[in-house]
């Protein structure tokens, strides 16, 4: 059946709701009730149904990706309740001496703690704040490190929370080998590269730009009253039990990715990992982990066996915002297949007729992703409501050799506004590790994020016009830091130069 322009109203209604009400779950289920109504004919009970006999289809199917993410909860609080990362600030805290050598490893350990954006704010704000104050960075400071390096670098990690859904929802548009699609993205995914670049250049910049230079020069972002990191952890723990438990979370899955990708029945390594069952990979990996800190800090009282089954359960509550988001994600994308209401056919149809031209898509397609992720503070909700329109369409008018630069520059754009917006979770988990007031890390931050922002445009427009997808980051990198050139003069003189 056509159902005409009504096609496009479930995500239209998802979308406009999440940009006025600034919370993506019930705009996603109003957005899914609607496709639900028009693809019943407005019965409101078959609607129901139908909605719920996809939603619970959607859940079957993926029911090892929720086991993940709700294992992964388990494992970052009971790794975060032993103590392990504040023993690994112990040990930083005597080998760090200057502003260079403080920022630098705010920015490796947040880089290191690539699982899971949640967890990186939870653990390098608690780890490094001593050794931030220590050596006179400002909490401003300390807050941008956090943030840029948890959705940017979560987004690049193949293991990760944020991996399991892409490739999940990749894998629920109808692309084959979801995985090896998503690691070709990562190369061109220009925004989360230049924000890792812009951050690590100002590790060893003097100056900063806009608003934290005043913060640098004299610390007025720290937030005064007693912090605290939201949960008791011990005091005896190592650094090796936080990097190991890691550690065999990534090797275990690993080997379980070549495994089930045949790699041992004589596949090569990168045809394994295409092939691979990435969800079930990841479940045992995560076991894995959970099942080796429990033998490490058991025996040696670092948690007790309550302590530690608490961990488990708080953990996984922690994770239950993003199985929803991810569900509705699921759903909404299944009201909008071919099989019910063909939306990316009727779009792809439009877009035909227009003859718009595809060297610009990318850029256009980043320009929207980064409006909605800012307007609504997440990223997942934004690439779940994207990417289930967008793939379609590009399968409808045969442009499929755009699809890794069309990916990228969704997955681009969604972590602009997951990285900046003042109602992203992470950034305002940012601010709190951090002990920040927030908006002087929202300001403060912002300058960067929007440099960042506009040279990922520009990449992606020299990318759709040199049809070279690996131009997007250098082109981006060439123009942030002609932007950083005369931004950095124009802060010099409205708030001086930083002394030392």
């Amino acid at each position: 059946m056509n159902y005409g322009i009504l096609t496009i109203l479930p995500p239209i209604i998802a979308i406009i709701l999440a940009l006025l009400t600034k919370e993506v779950i019930t705009s996603l289920l109003l957005g899914i009730l609607a496709g639900g109504l028009i693809f019943t004919g407005g019965n409101f009970i078959a609607a129901i149904e139908e909605v719920l006999t996809l939603m619970s289809q959607k859940l079957g199917d993926n029911s090892l990706m929720i086991m993940f993410l709700a294992l992964l909860g388990s494992l970052v609080m009971v790794m975060n309740m032993a103590g392990g990362s504040f023993a690994y600030g112990k040990w930083a805290s005597k080998k760090i001496k200057s502003k260079t050598s403080a920022k630098l490893s705010s920015v490796i350990l947040g880089i290191l703690i690539f699982i899971d954006d949640y967890f990186n704010c939870l653990t390098v704000g608690a780890v490094m704040k001593p050794i931030i104050d220590e050596n006179k960075v400002s909490r401003a400071k300390l807050a941008q490190i956090i943030d840029s390096t948890a959705a940017p670098i979560c987004i690049m990690a193949p293991i990760s929370s944020w991996a399991a859904s892409v490739v999940a929802i990749i894998g629920e548009a109808g692309i084959e080998n979801p995985m090896k699609v998503f690691l070709s993205t990562i190369p061109l995914n220009a925004y989360a590269l230049l924000t890792i670049f812009s951050i690590i250049y100002f590790c060893f910049s003097k100056d900063e730009i806009g608003v934290m230079q005043k913060y640098e020069i004299k610390d007025t972002s720290r937030i005064i009253e007693k912090e605290d990191v939201g949960y008791v952890h011990s005091k005896d723990g190592k650094v090796y039990d936080l990097v190991l438990p890691i550690l065999c979370l990534i090797s275990i899955t690993l080997i379980m990715m070549l495994k089930t990708g045949g790699f041992f029945q004589g596949k090569s390594a990168p045809a394994a990992f295409g092939n691979a069952n990435v969800n079930l990979s990841l479940v045992v990996g995560s076991v894995s982990g959970l099942f080796l800190a429990f033998i490490m800090y058991i025996p040696r009282k670092l948690l007790s066996f309550n302590q530690f089954m608490s961990g488990i359960v708080e953990g996984m509550k922690s994770m239950i915002s993003a199985i929803v988001i991810l569900t509705l994600a699921w759903t909404i994308g299944g009201i909008t297949s071919s099989d019910y209401l063909n939306t990316g056919g009727f779009i792809a149809s439009k877009i035909s007729d227009s003859q718009m031209p595809m060297w610009i898509l990318p850029a256009i397609i980043f320009i929207v992703a980064a409006f909605l992720s800012f307007s609504t503070g997440t990223a997942w909700g934004t690439f779940g409501i994207l990417v289930p329109i967008i793939v379609p369409i590009l399968i409808e008018t045969d442009a499929m050799d755009y699809l890794v630069i069309i990916l990228a520059a969704i997955f681009s754009g969604s972590v602009f506004g997951d990285h900046c917006s003042p109602i992203s979770d992470t950034t305002i988990l940012s601010s709190a590790g951090a002990g920040c007031d927030h908006i002087a890390h929202v300001s403060s931050q912002l300058p960067y994020a929007i440099i960042c922002g506009i040279s990922s445009v520009f990449g992606f427009l020299v990318a759709g016009i040199t049809d070279i997808g690996y131009t997007a980051v250098p082109a981006g990198i060439v123009m942030l830091l002609i932007i950083v050139f005369f931004y950095k003069k124009k802060t010099i003189k409205k708030y001086g130069q930083i002394e030392g």
